[in-house]
């Protein structure tokens, strides 16, 4: 590793101004999905489609970090942080560009992947960065301050969106990423560390197109089924052949030294537990942040500011309680927590399915608080169990395969979403609010159920797994403070 050279090269970034660098990537990201979500109607009206159709541009994005994240790491090993660190704000500033030029939803999912490819390398290697950055004394507190716009984009996104659609044109929304990764493109190169590998692995291309290959095609079997363009056996076939592909990377992956990503990993029960239950979970918690607009405004008439105000106390819940999360942990630990939490979790995405022209206000407010604090508790302990049976080596491969599972589950879950709403929907490009607000229930009710059912993934755990990072049992567990939420990574 040659970082002493790297420090050299360009300059380094003073520690106090480091993480602010990560942390505006972090926040670009961040912010993207959530001011997209409120503008979902906006953007469909402008360009002449049906609501549910918007589903391709919000999981396009997603499907391209979960088919890119892999890579990520093995790019700046080879080619230095600063370098994959600043194209990816360059790609991802360009690929907002075109989006907001984009006049038809062809092209807007085009250059939305392209907008996936940086966002996809912006995360990860901004960690490692920090990682390389910091001695481990001051890691948890670097870790905590970029994790901060993880949790306000998603707070400000929605009422952002909403202003915007509702007083500028749609546009706009891709547009402000512009002069941010402009600035952030200057202090990259100017400033940050570049770290890289000398002796960095050949990259596996092949297990790369087994792999991207069959996220891809399951990806497009869940929207073509929800639209109905092709026939059941086509379907299938499709499904079959995704699956044929996903093997045939497992199968590769034990057999070579450096796969993509490395499987060995899932025997341990925590890191399996903490995945396997993430991914099922969000693949629930992923398809509600695209129904939240369309029941707000198609089916119940709110205008877009109103329906990202009404998305605010998730946010908020999120912030406020997120100190209390780790003495939970500490007090009951992870089994019992991940187990009623995913619980709690489920009947509230199906008590969505009860908001109608008849619920007060201050009812959704509630609900959505509510929503808010079990929604980031469930983060926040999928997130740190993955690593609390791995060792330190393996923490950048734990890493990668998290988030390629959290991102490829989020595009399922839109996808999902989409399905079981238009199977509720007759005419979805005469949609009343009515039949709108029939559809969205049911989705709401299907998502529900599913989240009730990934409870059984985490019954494998045991009362003690996960204690070396919840401090479960310990005689001081309430004094590990914020160290449990600041090791929740991005989106926690």
């Amino acid at each position: 590793m040659s970082d002493s050279a790297a420090r050299g090269a360009g300059g380094s970034l003073p520690g106090e101004l480091l993480p602010w660098l990560v942390a505006v990537a972090f926040f670009m990201q961040a912010l993207d999905t959530t001011i997209l979500n409120t503008a979902v109607p906006s953007i469909a009206r402008a360009l002449e489609v049906a609501p549910l159709s918007m589903k391709s541009v919000l999981s396009s994005y997603s499907l391209s970090l979960a088919v890119f994240i892999p890579v990520s790491g093995w790019m700046a090993n080879r080619f230095g942080t600063r370098r994959v660190f600043g194209s990816a704000i360059g790609l991802f500033a360009l690929g907002s560009l075109l989006c907001g030029l984009a006049r038809n939803i062809h092209w807007l999912v085009a250059f939305r992947i392209l907008q996936g490819c940086g966002g996809a390398m912006m995360v990860p290697v901004g960690r490692l960065t920090l990682v390389r950055s910091f001695p481990k004394s001051e890691l948890v507190r670097a870790m905590s301050f970029v994790a901060i716009p993880g949790l306000i984009g998603p707070m400000l996104g929605p009422v952002a969106g909403g202003l915007i659609t509702g007083y500028l044109h749609w546009s706009v929304i891709f547009f402000l990423n512009v002069p941010i990764g402009l600035a952030g493109l200057y202090l990259v190169y100017r400033f940050l560390p570049d770290y890289r590998q000398s002796d960095t692995p050949a990259l596996d291309i092949a297990g790369l197109m087994f792999f991207s290959s069959g996220i891809a095609l399951l990806s497009y079997v869940l929207e073509v089924f929800g639209e109905h363009r092709l026939g059941l056996a086509s379907i299938l076939g499709l499904l079959a052949l995704a699956t044929l592909l996903l093997v045939l990377y497992g199968l590769r992956s034990a057999r070579i030294a450096h796969p993509l990503l490395n499987l060995v990993l899932f025997r341990l029960r925590t890191f399996r537990a903490a995945v396997g239950g993430s991914f099922f979970t969000r693949i629930a918690i992923g398809g509600v942040p695209f129904l939240f607009p369309l029941l707000y405004q198609v089916g119940l008439g709110f205008t877009p500011v109103q329906s990202g105000m009404l998305l605010m106390p998730q946010a908020l819940a999120a912030i406020s309680l997120k100190p209390f999360m780790p003495r939970i942990l500490a007090r009951f630990g992870y089994r019992a927590v991940l187990i009623s939490n995913t619980l709690m979790l489920g009947v509230m995405i199906c008590l969505f399915a009860t908001i109608g022209a008849a619920t007060p206000v201050w009812l959704i407010v509630v609900q959505a608080f509510a929503y808010g604090f079990v929604q980031s508790l469930q983060f926040t302990c999928m997130n740190t169990l993955v690593y609390s049976d791995v060792a330190q080596a393996d923490a950048g491969t734990a890493s990668t395969i998290a988030s390629t599972a959290q991102q490829l589950s989020m595009s399922f879950g839109v996808a999902g979403a989409s399905l079981v709403a238009a199977v509720f929907v007759p005419d979805r490009f005469h949609t009343t609010p009515a039949q709108m607000i029939h559809g969205v229930h049911e989705a709401f009710l299907v998502l529900g159920v599913a989240t009730v059912i990934s409870t059984l993934v985490f019954g494998s755990l045991r009362g003690d797994d996960g204690s070396s990072v919840s401090r479960h049992g310990a005689a001081d567990a309430g004094a590990e403070g914020g160290a449990l939420a600041a090791a929740a990574p991005h989106g926690s």
